[in-house]
Order: structure tokens, then sequence, then C-alpha cells
């Protein structure tokens, strides 16, 4: 597994996401209340050292929209 620093999220993709959510959301919420609940390195020791890379736990989830 290779790490993955999780970055704020930009501008537009939060602007976006309010006005989706204009009466607000409870996961929008938790990042703005919290920031990143957890990091790729809580994972580490799921994932193998040697062989081929796996993806971070957030391409899995489709960080910023990508699958």
């Amino acid at each position: 597994m290779y790490r993955l620093s999780i970055r704020a999220v930009p501008k537009q993709m939060a602007l976006v996401a309010r006005a989706a959510f204009p009466k607000g959301n409870p996961y929008l919420t938790l990042r703005d209340e919290l920031g990143s609940v957890f990091e790729d390195s809580d994972f580490e020791e799921l994932f193998a050292t040697v062989g081929q890379q796996y993806p971070t736990v957030f391409d899995t989830i489709g960080q910023n929209g990508k699958k």
C-alpha cells in the first residue's frame, strides 16, 4: 500500500457539495468538525509489504469522484 496524504477539499468541490445539500449533511459536517477521521497509516498492517501495490483506502471509496 502506498500512502496518500489527505488534502483539503478543493474549493469548487466544497461549493458543489454545499449546493447539493443546502440544509446540510451529516457527512459534510463530520469532515468540517473533525477533519480526517482516519489516515492510510491506520490500515498499513492489513496490506502486504511486498508484491503488487494495493489502492489506498481513499482510492477504494472513490476519493474526488474517481473509482
